[in-house]
C-alpha cells in the first residue's frame, strides 16, 4: 500500500471551504434555532462512545461501525447515529429530570460502510428527541417539527413519507405466518424500494393466492387520510389495526398543525434502524433524489440504559441539505481594508476595533516604507481593482494620506 501523499485525505471525508462553512452554520442555527422555539434545548454527546453500550444499542451492524481500542483495551466507538447517545444521557444525567424531555443536536456523525458506498463517511445530523410520551400528539408533534425545520434550513419543496413499524409487523404475521426469515426478506425489500424483488420473493412463497394479493396490495397503500381505511380493510391482524388507528390519529393532529398537505401515509415505508417500534418517517426534497430527514418512535431503545420511557424523534441529513438545496442571498460580505503605516498604526488599529464593534467585517494591514503592503502587493492595486473585487471599502491611515 502507497504512502499518502501530503494533501490526500481518507476515502469517504471532505474539507469544507469558507463558503460551504457558511452555508453549512447558518443551516445549522436556523434549524436550532427553530427547534428551541418549540421548547428543544441544544445538548452534546462526545463523539467517542462505548462499543459494549452506545454501540450496540445504536442497532448500527458492525460492518458500519469504526471501532477502536484505548490504552485500556476498551473498544471504542465513533458515533454512528445521535439517538442512542442521547438516549445514553437521558438515562444517567438526566433521569431526575420529569418527563417528557425534549432534547435537539447537532453533530457529526460516521458510518465506514459509506467509504464502501462511495457515499460520505462523515456527515452532520441536526434532530431532536422528544422523550417520555407514546401518544399520537407526540409523534405529530415531531412530524410537525421536522417540517418547520426543513422550512428553516431553506428546503423549499419536500413530502414527508409516514408509515408505521407495527401495522407491516401486524400483516406479516397474518399473511405469512411461522416464516420469520421471509418476513425479514420482504421487509428488506421494502426498505430497500425494490418493489420487483418484493414481488419476485412473493411469488417463491408456498401462501394461499388470497394472502399474497393481500401484500401485494400493501404496494398500493400511499395516499392521504383514505389510506386509512383501506389499510384496515386490508388486515385484521389486532397489531395492524392498532398500528393504523394510532397513525390515523398522529394525521388528524398534523391537519390541526396546518401541514397534512406536506404529509403522505406511505404502508410501505419501514425505518433503517432496527430500534424503531412505531410511527417512522423520511422527508424528500423536490431538488434531491434522496431522504433529506427521516426519524420515528423507538420505544424500546432507553430500556437498553435502565430507563423504559417512550421516544420519538428525528434528524434532518444536514450534508444533503448543504449539498443540494440554494441558499438564499448567498453573496458573501466584503470586509473593509484598513490599511496603515508604521506612524499611524494605532490609529488604524483603532479604526478597526471601533468597525468591528459595530458588527462590520474588517481586515487590516500594514503599509510599507515604499507604500506597499507586507503581503507584496502593489500600492495602487487596492484604490483599483482590489477595492472592488475584495473590499467593501479601503480606509488608509499614512502620514503621506
Amino acid at each position: 500500500m502507497s504512502k499518502p501523499k501530503g494533501f490526500e485525505k481518507p476515502a469517504g471525508v471532505r474539507d469544507y471551504l469558507p463558503h460551504a462553512v457558511s452555508k453549512l452554520r447558518k443551516i445549522e442555527r436556523d434549524v436550532l434555532h427553530c427547534m428551541s422555539r418549540w421548547g428543544y434545548r441544544q445538548m452534546i454527546t462526545p463523539t467517542l462512545e462505548y462499543y459494549d453500550t452506545v454501540g450496540v444499542a445504536s442497532s448500527t451492524s458492525d460492518q458500519k461501525l469504526y471501532k477502536l481500542l484505548n490504552n485500556r483495551g476498551q473498544a471504542l466507538v465513533l458515533r454512528s447515529e445521535m439517538t442512542a447517545p442521547v438516549a445514553r444521557v437521558v438515562s444517567s444525567l438526566l433521569k431526575d429530570e420529569p418527563l417528557p424531555l425534549r432534547l435537539s443536536y447537532h453533530a457529526n456523525v460516521f458510518r465506514a460502510i459509506e467509504e464502501e458506498a462511495g457515499r460520505e463517511a462523515e456527515f452532520f445530523q441536526t434532530g431532536v428527541e422528544l422523550v417520555g410520551d407514546d401518544s399520537p400528539e407526540a409523534d405529530a408533534e415531531v412530524v410537525a417539527l421536522a417540517i418547520a425545520s426543513l422550512q428553516a434550513a431553506g428546503v423549499k419543496s419536500f413530502k414527508i413519507a409516514m408509515g408505521h413499524v407495527g401495522f407491516l409487523n401486524g400483516l406479516f404475521q397474518e399473511a405469512v405466518p411461522g416464516l420469520p426469515e421471509a418476513q425479514e426478506e420482504l421487509k428488506s425489500h421494502l426498505l430497500s424500494r425494490d418493489y420487483v424483488s418484493f414481488r419476485e420473493t412473493l411469488r417463491r412463497l408456498e401462501l394461499p393466492e388470497a394472502q399474497k394479493n393481500e401484500l401485494n396490495d400493501l404496494l398500493r397503500l400511499r395516499g392521504g387520510k383514505e389510506i386509512c381505511n383501506q389499510a384496515l380493510e386490508l388486515s385484521g391482524h389486532p397489531l395492524a389495526r392498532a398500528s393504523i388507528e394510532h397513525l390515523c390519529k398522529v394525521w388528524e393532529v398534523l391537519e390541526s398543525y396546518g401541514v397534512s398537505q406536506h404529509v403522505l401515509i406511505d404502508l410501505t415505508m419501514i425505518g433503517d434502524f432496527t430500534y424503531y417500534t412505531g410511527m417512522t418517517f423520511e422527508g424528500y426534497a423536490a431538488e434531491l433524489g434522496f431522504p433529506v430527514c427521516s426519524g420515528g418512535r423507538y420505544d424500546n431503545l432507553l430500556q437498553q440504559f435502565g430507563r423504559p420511557v417512550p421516544s420519538t424523534g428525528f434528524s434532518l441529513k444536514t450534508n444533503r441539505i448543504l449539498d443540494g438545496v440554494p441558499a438564499e442571498n448567498e453573496t458573501e460580505e466584503l470586509p473593509i481594508l484598513v490599511q496603515y503605516d508604521v506612524s499611524r498604526r494605532q490609529d488604524g488599529l483603532q479604526e478597526a476595533a471601533r468597525l468591528r464593534s459595530e458588527g462590520r467585517v474588517v481586515v487590516t494591514r500594514l503599509l510599507s516604507e515604499q507604500g506597499d503592503s507586507d503581503s507584496g502587493d502593489k500600492p495602487g492595486a487596492d484604490s483599483a481593482g482590489l477595492q472592488e473585487e475584495r473590499y467593501e471599502e479601503v480606509r488608509t491611515f499614512a502620514v503621506r494620506s
